[in-house]
């Protein structure tokens, strides 16, 4: 396909940060094609919202919405899905290769942006930092009791990108740093972490416990009762991967109970969470939304990788970073 049909092209996007802070990914994508829709709400979408959305465009830059069979089923001219960011646990890809539709992602692209809200995560749970500023906020001058980073054991279930930039930061604050990782083996985690140990090990000896798994059906709700009670008391729990991970029911026993002395979550099940969340009522859980891989770095890098892999697909060439690669079999 070349640049004359790309103008006969629409484009459906659909991450609300997609050329936030560099406007020229949106001129660029709005110059190569004849049309682009922009996502009409301030969220990740639903099936049902895509549906109608998706009915007339030939790509589909797309964030964390729900792209299930019906979306691909009702998206009669789609080429191409370029998932703006790495995850896609939420596109049905088997549904997508039957239709010979190219699903790409961005690897690489948020990695430090999601490390480092790790160990914000990690600094701010451990000194009491959201409570600190209330209080001070409210006139009060308390004395909090702080857990430091320096000589803890940090234990990261999974090790793939994030995680091993996780532990790469964790060497600056003199940790001890324990991996998990059925997919990992030992050897991968020479010179990041001290040792690859079994996940029972890592709950009962880590202060801070960090998710970095990704979504699939031996890790959904893997963070249940059991698991909880396998970690250390007094510990922390962090999730900048995916809400799914975790029985959110068995999480908000564990800290109601003070099993857990914290936990700092970046996604939950179902986002937006709702303001009656039961997490959200608890003081000492930090929750922010899906934020990780919001930096200026992290969405430029994902834009950039997103806009080019759609044009790409559009323009009849074969992108880099395809999870599909099957697609072109057919």
């Amino acid at each position: 396909m070349n640049r004359s049909n790309l103008m006969d092209c629409r484009v459906l996007v659909t991450p609300t940060s997609f050329g936030k802070d560099d406007p020229t990914i949106r001129t660029t994508l709005e110059k190569a094609v004849g049309g682009v829709i922009y996502n009409p709400m301030d969220r990740p979408l639903s099936a049902h919202e895509l549906v109608p959305l998706v009915k007339d465009v030939d790509g589909f830059i797309a964030g964390l919405d729900q792209i299930d069979p019906s979306v691909i089923e009702a998206a009669e001219r789609l080429k191409v899905i370029s998932r703006y960011g790495v995850g896609i646990d939420r596109v049905a890809v088997g549904a997508a290769t039957k239709r010979g539709i190219v699903v790409t992602n961005t690897p690489g692209a948020n990695t430090v942006a999601v490390a480092e809200l790790t160990i914000a995560f990690m600094l701010a749970l451990g000194r009491q930092l959201c409570a600190a500023n209330q209080a001070t906020r409210c006139g009060e001058w308390p004395r909090y009791s702080g857990v430091g980073l320096r000589g803890k054991t940090v234990g990261l279930v999974g090790f793939g990108a994030i995680g091993r930039e996780v532990a790469s930061l964790l060497r600056g604050f003199g940790c001890r740093v324990l991996v998990t990782d059925p997919s990992v083996k030992g050897q991968g985690a020479k010179g990041c972490a001290e040792a690859f140990v079994t996940l029972d090990e890592l709950l009962g000896s880590s202060d801070f416990v960090s998710l970095h798994a990704s979504l699939n059906r031996g890790t959904a709700g893997m963070v249940d009762r059991a698991f909880l009670r396998k970690m250390k008391h007094g510990a922390f729990l962090i999730n900048t991967a995916r809400g799914e991970l975790i029985d959110e029911a068995a999480l908000h026993h564990a800290l109601e109970k003070g099993h857990l002395r914290g936990a700092a979550l970046d996604c939950f099940t179902k986002e937006p969470p709702g303001a009656d969340h039961p997490l959200l009522r608890l003081p000492q859980v930090m929750a922010t939304p899906h934020t990780g891989s919001h930096t200026d770095e992290a969405t430029n890098a994902m834009g950039w990788m997103s806009l080019r892999a759609c044009l790409a697909v559009l323009r009849g060439e074969r992108p880099p970073d395809v999870v599909n690669p099957e697609v072109y079999d057919k």
